[in-house]
């Protein structure tokens, strides 16, 4: 179990209060596409994936970005118990899907970029740092049926 601590909470309920899910979403799993282009594989029947251009300009891949951020709805509504929250989409992204859980890490990684990028300055280490936190717990949770 994650202890989180009130500042946590707050930073994290903050970050969230000032994203646009429409913005955001899209925009990480864009960059993820790009950055590690190895990750296109889960999504060849979104149709052209084939440059820069043609990913930014998928409506697929734009729909299904804004469906994953959302998806971190769940670990917000319920941070005392991430992992059960997650239970459901790690057996089917394990089972079903068959996704590398690395990538987990790697979207991860790029929803921080793009909220960094929202954010500027007022992404302090600390607001950061719990940030980090949290996606880590939920990338932990995501992970959970492939151990």
């Amino acid at each position: 179990m994650v202890e989180w601590t009130e500042e946590e909470r707050a930073f994290i309920q903050e970050i969230f209060s000032k994203m646009n899910y429409e913005d955001v979403g899209p925009k990480s799993l864009c960059r993820a596409l790009i950055v590690y282009p190895w990750t296109q594989r889960y999504f060849a029947h979104f149709g052209n994936l084939y440059n820069e251009e043609a990913i930014m300009g998928n409506p697929e891949v734009l729909r299904h970005g804004t469906v994953v951020l959302h998806g971190l709805d769940r670990g917000l509504n319920n941070l005392d118990n991430i992992k059960s929250s997650y239970a459901n989409l790690s057996e089917l992204h394990s089972e079903k899907l068959h996704v590398d859980p690395d990538n987990f890490k790697l979207l991860a990684d790029c929803i921080t970029v793009v909220i960094a990028t929202k954010m500027r300055a007022s992404f302090t280490p600390p607001k950061q740092a719990a940030w980090n936190k949290f996606l880590s717990v939920v990338v932990s949770a995501l992970s959970k049926q492939y151990h």
